[in-house]
């Protein structure tokens, strides 16, 4: 059984897609132990408490220094023994020490496909205003593994999405979030929960079921 903690910022849409891709047997051998957020509003929170998951607040601005706050971070995280950390709109940086302990064993999903409109000041909203002001004709979501930098590990899974002449930011996010991130998300944590990942070479692998790739 893979003993998944999600980390979440928000409302916890993509938290909502792997929660019900659970329940309705989507993913397999999997079970969410635990729920962190940064932000005590989170609705992620309250999605989590609605499915009988542990959730828990730790935010940066209740310590004195970072250093204190990584210490309490990684205390909780390893709390809850997991086999796999799913970043889910997680708008916190990630302790070094953290990525040591679990390497290519922290997930993130990115609405863009990698490399294009990824890296430091890329998130939410502002990935899309960019695609649009660039005028790509395609955009997608990215899972990946994470590693010391910022959207730069080995990347799992990808799917396109198209854009289309009318769109805005927001009704472009809503179209990646629903074609794109709902179903990679929990398809990425599937594969992982039944051994179909591994990561060669500083790439991510996948194998088919019966063994082949």
């Amino acid at each position: 059984m893979l003993e998944v903690v999600v980390l979440v910022s928000g409302g916890g849409t993509n938290l909502q897609a792997v929660i019900d891709a659970i329940e309705e047997g989507r993913i397999t051998n999997t079970r969410i132990t635990g729920v962190l957020s940064n932000n005590k509003n989170a609705f992620a929170l309250e999605r989590a408490k609605r499915h009988g998951i542990a959730g828990r607040c730790i935010s940066p601005k209740d310590f004195a220094s970072r250093e204190e706050f990584n210490k309490e971070f990684m205390e909780a995280v390893d709390s809850w023994k997991p086999d796999l950390i799913v970043l889910a709109g997680f708008l916190v940086v990630i302790p070094p020490a953290m990525i040591e302990k679990y390497r290519n064993r922290i997930i993130n999903i990115h609405p863009s496909l990698i490399p294009s409109f990824c890296g430091t000041g890329f998130y939410g909203l502002k990935v899309h205003e960019a695609a649009l002001a660039r005028g790509v004709k395609v955009v997608g979501a990215t899972v990946h593994f994470v590693d010391e930098g910022t959207d730069t590990g080995p990347i799992i899974l990808q799917k396109a999405v198209e854009v289309k002449a009318e769109d805005t930011p927001e009704v472009l996010q809503k179209r990646v979030m629903e074609q794109a991130e709902w179903k990679l998300l929990p398809q990425a944590i599937n594969l992982i929960a039944n051994g179909r990942v591994s990561v060669r070479d500083g790439l991510a692998v996948i194998s088919c079921e019966n063994g082949g790739e």
